[in-house]
């Protein structure tokens, strides 16, 4: 129902970065220069200010970048209003998320679903991605939410939301006053981890192998089962962790964290759904439905 292009854009803008969005929108980074191109064009104004150090929007791409927000949030709740207006919805939903996504990302979809279907019950079981998995297994769950894909054959995975990991500091340490480090400097940098079993850790160790850095050659000052507690750590300590960007967003507003790059290693990932295959539970199917159309601004 929307034009193509402002989905180009608003990826874009978000992004700050015309391959990036090349890439999670599966189109070439040229589809992107013309479909850009073709809006400014449209406008009669310039979307980006471009330099040698990358691209920022302009007065009038903030303009849009705002604009094209509220469209996509009106059509993500039409969309779903139209789908959901004649049917009536009731019972009870177990749901299985793993630590992050419970924490940082759920409960306002939550709340929002309650608003929209109160006579759906739901129970919420909070463990790491392992566990989710086997409670969804087990029949202990009907949906979970988890942080990554392991290789079991029985659970079917669909993305939910994006989501990026980040090297975090406290504001106080020595390498908060650095912007990028280099791969081989983390091997000098007591680090947190999450406890086996996260799908976080799961996706880090991914990450680094593909950079030649391995885990065990890594400095591990301690590994702990929350976020929570990392965070409360980092505080104190002049360590620093890898930790979803979702779970900082309110320390960064309080220049309390803050955000090291390695250069040439960017640890994205999805967060993602997941069901036993063969089952299709209505209220499950709800329950996704309504989260994908979330507005996460």
């Amino acid at each position: 129902m929307f034009d193509f292009r402002l989905k180009v854009f608003q990826t874009v803008a978000r992004r700050l970065n015309f391959t990036k969005a090349a890439s999670e929108l599966y189109i070439t980074q040229p589809a992107v220069t013309k479909h850009i191109h073709e809006l400014e064009n449209h406008f009669k104004v310039k979307l980006f200010d471009r330099n040698n150090s990358g691209i920022r929007l302009t007065h009038a791409g903030e303009i849009l970048l705002q604009h094209t927000e509220e469209l996509f949030s009106f059509y993500r709740n039409l969309e779903f209003e139209m789908n959901t207006f004649a049917q009536k919805h009731k019972g009870k939903l177990r749901l299985g998320a793993s630590t992050t996504v419970a924490q940082y990302v759920l409960p306002p979809v939550l709340a929002a679903f309650h608003k929209k279907f109160p006579d759906v019950q739901i129970i919420l079981t909070t463990n790491n991605t392992e566990h989710i998995e086997g409670a969804l297994k087990n029949n202990e769950i009907d949906l979970g939410i988890v942080e990554g894909r392991s290789k079991n054959t029985s659970i079917k995975y669909s993305e939910f939301i994006k989501d990026e990991i980040v090297l975090v500091s406290s504001n106080n340490n020595l390498y908060a006053k650095k912007e990028v480090i280099k791969p081989a400097e983390l091997k000098n940098i007591p680090l947190l981890l999450r406890e086996p079993g996260s799908g976080t850790l799961e996706v880090i160790a991914h990450a680094l192998k593909t950079s030649g850095i391995k885990m065990r050659e890594l400095k591990i000052e301690m590994e702990l089962a929350s976020t929570e507690s990392m965070k409360s750590y980092l505080l104190h300590s002049d360590c620093m962790a890898f930790l979803s960007i979702h779970s900082i967003l309110n320390e960064l507003k309080k220049n309390e964290f803050h955000i090291v790059d390695i250069k040439g290693i960017e640890i994205g990932r999805f967060f993602y759904f997941i069901q036993l295959h063969g089952t299709s539970e209505s209220l499950s199917n709800l329950f996704i439905e309504f989260a994908r159309h979330h507005n996460f601004r």
